[in-house]
This record gives C-alpha cells, sequence and structure tokens, in this order.
C-alpha cells in the first residue's frame, strides 16, 4: 500500500472505485457520511429524486446535502432490501443473522424515526431475504434467495402464502432477487440464477417468463408509466415496455451499457465453439508509459482465445485455471457455472457444470488440480459455499462445506506434498475484511488454519511452490504473503503502485520450475515475475485487460485468464 492514513486502508474496498459507476473515481466527491462517488454520478443520482439518498448507508440529503435522519442497524454480514410502505409511512428492511447453514431471515417494519414497529415472518423458516416490496393494497412480498421463494404477508405481517421454490421449470425459482408490482397487482421477480424474470399473478399463480436471456437479472422497478426496469450483474439496465395486450405483457427492450470494473456476471445461450486466435507470430516491441517515464517492453509470443459468451469455446468470467500434466487447460468460467477444457494449443476439448448435487449448479471461483489428476473447486451457491472434487470428465467425486462469507471470493490450491486442500477464507464486512487460509484434509477435515497476524485483508488466489511454501495474494492489501509449509510466516511484497516491485489488485499466483513467483496485476493490466526471494524481475506482458488467473504448464508454458476481455493467453515464450 502506498503511504496514507489507517482509516483509508480499512476502507480500501470502497475508497478505491465508485459504488455508483463501478469505476475508478473520476473527480471524486466527499458526502458528509464519508462515502465518496464520482461528481457525476452524484450529480446524475441526485437528478433521480430528491430527498438525495447515498447509495451505500441509505442516508438521505435535502439539496444542501444536509442529512434528514438515519439510524443504526445490526450489522449481520448478510445482503439487505429495503422499501417503504407509503401509505403507513413504514420503512421496511430485511435482515439475515446467523451463520450458513443455520442463518434466520426476518423484515423489521421501522417508523421514519427509527423505531421499530413490528418484526414479519420468524414463523416461515426465511433463510435469506434480501429483495422486498409493498404491493397497491399494502401486502409485503420478500424474495429469499436461499429458499428460492417469495413469502406474502399483509399489511399487519400476517403470513398470507409463498410461492415458488428451487427449480428451473414453470413457476420455479433459482435464487430469486428482486421483486415488484405492476398496476394489476401481478408480481415480478428478478430470477437470478435461471437468468430471467418472472410474472406471477397476485395468488402466486405462474402466468409467463418476461424474458429469458438475461445474465443474471437482479433488481427490479416499475415506473409510473408502465415500464419495467431491470438490472443485470452484466452491468446493463433494460427498460421493457408494455403493449396493448388484455394481460400486462412486457417486451421491447432498450439496453444501456454501463461502464464497469471487472464484474463477475452470468450465462447466456450455447453457440459453437470458436477456433483460438494466434496472438503475435513473432515477437514485438511495444511501448508503453508509468507515469511520465515512457518505457519500452518486449512482449512475449503468445496464443490469445475466447471471447464473451456462453458458447463451447466462450466465458463470462474466466476466474480460475489449472493444468494437467498431460497438457489440458481447466478454466473455472463462473459466469456460465462451468468448467472449459481446453488444449495448449487452445483448441476447446469438452466442458462440464459445476454441479453441486443433482442439476443444482454453483459459481466457480477457483479452481486446482490434486496429485492424482483430480480437480478442486471452490465456488458459491445462493448463501452456500462449498469446496467439490471432480474427475477430469466432472464427476463428482467429494464434496464438503465452506462458511459462506457474505459475497467474499474463495481461492483453493493443494500441497501434493502432504495431500492437503488449502482454501482462502476472507470474513468481516468491506469496511473490516479479515483473511486466513484453511487448510483440510481431501475429506474435509481441518488440519489447521493459517491466520492473518499479518494483516490479510481479502487473500483470494494462493499457490504452494515446489518447497511447499503456501504463497498468497491479497488483492486489498496488494502484497503477496509467502508463509513455509506449516503456515509459519516468512515474508510479504509488493505494495500498491505502479512501479517495478509494486501491485495493484493482483490476482492469480503461481510459480515456476526454478520457484520465480508470477502474479497477475490485475489493475496495472500485467503479468510480473520475481524470484523466490521476492526481488523484481521483470514484466512478463503488460496491456491486458485484466489479467486475473494464472498457472503453469509441464513444459513452461504459462497461462493467464482475462475477465475483461472474457478470453485466455498461452504464452510459450517470456
Amino acid at each position: 500500500m502506498a503511504a496514507a492514513p489507517s482509516s483509508f486502508r480499512e476502507q480500501i474496498g470502497e475508497e478505491l472505485t465508485c459504488s455508483i459507476c463501478l469505476e475508478l473515481f473520476t473527480r471524486p466527491k466527499v458526502l458528509p457520511c464519508q462515502h465518496t462517488f464520482c461528481q457525476d454520478c452524484l450529480q446524475d443520482h441526485a437528478e433521480v429524486r430528491m430527498p438525495f439518498q447515498c447509495p451505500v448507508c441509505r442516508l438521505k440529503y435535502n439539496k444542501q446535502g444536509r442529512v434528514l435522519r438515519k439510524f443504526d442497524l445490526q450489522n449481520a454480514g448478510w445482503g439487505r432490501g429495503d422499501t417503504v410502505d407509503t401509505r403507513r409511512n413504514h420503512i421496511l428492511i430485511t435482515q439475515t443473522t446467523g451463520d450458513w447453514p443455520d442463518q434466520h431471515g426476518e423484515v423489521l417494519v421501522f417508523r421514519p424515526d427509527g423505531t421499530l414497529v413490528r418484526t414479519v415472518g420468524q414463523q416461515q423458516g426465511m433463510k435469506h431475504p434480501w429483495y422486498i416490496t409493498v404491493d397497491g393494497e399494502g401486502n409485503i412480498l420478500v424474495s429469499d434467495c436461499e429458499n428460492c421463494c417469495v413469502y406474502v404477508y399483509n399489511e399487519d405481517g400476517r403470513f398470507l402464502f409463498q410461492f415458488g421454490g428451487e427449480g428451473s421449470g414453470e413457476g420455479q425459482l433459482d435464487r430469486p432477487r428482486g421483486i415488484c408490482t405492476d398496476s394489476a397487482g401481478n408480481i415480478i421477480v428478478a430470477d437470478k440464477g435461471n437468468s430471467r424474470v418472472e410474472m406471477f399473478d397476485k395468488t402466486g399463480k405462474f402466468l409467463k417468463h418476461i424474458t429469458t436471456d438475461m445474465e443474471w437479472p437482479e433488481a427490479v422497478t416499475m415506473v409510473p408509466q408502465g415500464q419495467l426496469v431491470v438490472t443485470d450483474m452484466n452491468n446493463t439496465i433494460s427498460v421493457f415496455q408494455p403493449t396493448d395486450t388484455t394481460v400486462p405483457v412486457l417486451g421491447h427492450v432498450r439496453v444501456q451499457s454501463l461502464p464497469s470494473m471487472p464484474i463477475l456476471v452470468a450465462p447466456a445461450t450455447i453457440s459453437a465453439a470458436p477456433a483460438p486466435i494466434p496472438a503475435a507470430p513473432a515477437t514485438r516491441d511495444i511501448h508503453y508509459h508509468h507515469g511520465n517515464q515512457r518505457q519500452r517492453e518486449h512482449q512475449p509470443q503468445k496464443i490469445l482465445f475466447g471471447g464473451e459468451g456462453s458458447g463451447s469455446g466462450k466465458f463470462i468470467d474466466p476466474v480460475g485455471v489449472t493444468v494437467s500434466d498431460e497438457g489440458e487447460i481447466f478454466v473455472a468460467d463462473y459466469g456460465n457455472r462451468r468448467i472449459q477444457v481446453f488444449t495448449l494449443q487452445g483448441t476447446f476439448v469438452r466442458q462440464f457444470p459445476t454441479v453441486v448435487s443433482g442439476r443444482q449448479k454453483m459459481d466457480p471461483y477457483d479452481v486446482a488440480m490434486d496429485g492424482e489428476g483430480n480437480l478442486w473447486v471452490v465456488g458459491g451457491k445462493g448463501s452456500a459455499d462449498f469446496a467439490m472434487k471432480y474427475n477430469k470428465q466432472g464427476r463428482v467425486l467429494r464434496k464438503f462445506g465452506l462458511q459462506n462469507a457474505a459475497g467474499w471470493m474463495k481461492g483453493v490450491a493443494v500441497d501434493t506434498r502432504r495431500n492437503h486442500i488449502l482454501i482462502t477464507q476472507t470474513t468481516g464486512d468491506m469496511h473490516n475484511p479479515h483473511g486466513a487460509v484453511l487448510v483440510f484434509r481431501p475429506d474435509g477435515t481441518l488440519v489447521g488454519i493459517v491466520r492473518q497476524q499479518q494483516g490479510m485483508k481479502h487473500p483470494w488466489y494462493i499457490t504452494v511452490d515446489g518447497e511447499g511454501n503456501i504463497l498468497v495474494s491479497d488483492w486489498v492489501n496488494s502484497c503477496v504473503y509467502v508463509y513455509n509449509e506449516d503456515g509459519q510466516f516468512l515474508f510479504q511484497f509488493g505494495g500498491e503502485g505502479s512501479g517495478e516491485g509494486q501491485l495493484n489488485d493482483p490476482r492469480g499466483i503461481c510459480t515456476d520450475r526454478a520457484g520465480n513467483i508470477i502474479v497477475a496485476d490485475g489493475l496495472n493490466r500485467r503479468v510480473e515475475m520475481f524470484d523466490r526471494t521476492r526481488k523484481f524481475l521483470k514484466h512478463i506482458t503488460t496491456g491486458m485487460q485484466y489479467p486475473c488467473a494464472v498457472a503453469m504448464a509441464p513444459q513452461g508454458q504459462l497461462v493467464v485468464t482475462d475477465v475483461k476481455n472474457y478470453s485466455v493467453s498461452i504464452f510459450h515464450c517470456y
């Protein structure tokens, strides 16, 4: 990290990017609540309605920026939703408490001064209520992304009915998120896991699919003229115009792309596999800048393949990669919830879904190979995280549950000498995260914990070198931590910046046969090489969009994924 006050370090995840546009700040402005946004984003946000509401903490301000009201809520590490009952002037906020899998949910009803009026939904077994709305009759509708259903209560909080249930059939839901109602009282639900938006009548009867090709729809709302607005994890806002039919059918989509950081997104439809694109048939020289210093770099020969999509050979956030002894590349395709397999020439071979059980699939965070040639994949489904062992064809061999840490990603590596599975874990909220490495036997028995005495914030990617040392990249602290095989701290290196030896949002990490350490330096758009003592050696490549995962192939080829241009690069000479 560059020199900065400790409060900045603790809030680094929030302070680096604007929470509205998700980009690095442009003309940053700080609200009285200490949350920072781009000036233009604030102006656009304020033009929508007054009083202005902070997008992070929801403090309200008048046109002069004065806070109108606030009250505190219990911090439980789970996502919340809120809505307003305008007839009663009540504020309704969802809340989930407890640790997975024994968490429980409820709806808190407040007056605007923060006085708790009542609690709703404790008897119905809600697990993780998130989004909530109030219909024209005052009924309360809550989507539960863990139980995959919608609960409906009357205005006094009495349970009326529930509908949904996990699945992909008509009337079923998979990780439902946003919910709203139209003027006829029909219920509209963002069916995130099924990549669609659904319409039910006011009794919970399924009416139709409004759309079936969205990439993880998230929030929904109805505007006064009847248009439906849907956001999704592909950083788009879709506006559906109503048509003149008896049943309010919504169609005619207009999509506006939003600027984005590399945000994790999700599936579309399957198409034919693309051919790999050979990039730079010979080495070439390029120029790039670090501040005012112009440098000359020698770019290595590589093969580039992929592209955005859900067809074979396409990716939606390739966040993990490993290579077998036979030279097959296994890519964790997060948004498509699958593992794709390629040759070292970039040719698509096969794919398999990252199933947990039956037809239930998880979002893979990372992938590693064990000493027997089987895959270990860590990932999440709803509010649950898992470590899954698959064979190379995708058959489930073993699984065990992991603590879900409210949206923090995990990495995995295998110590083949000890046959231990090492998994990174982050707990706490964005303001005060704490990182650790969990060491398991293959049966899920916890052997030990490499704790955060060195101040790890968010360790994601992890590897084990030829001597058994554990190397962990921390993208919040912008550094790499190195431990011996027993978990004893050895040293750290990096630190935020763009100079030689510095890192900015480091992601994937691996080592070569000589013990050199290779790090995907995300925000600096480059891949770096250090020797085993942490000394900077060279830039392997520069000018990538957002390098994420790295892996070393048996013959020394380096494989790098890029989550911003949805591609994989194979470097044969570097």
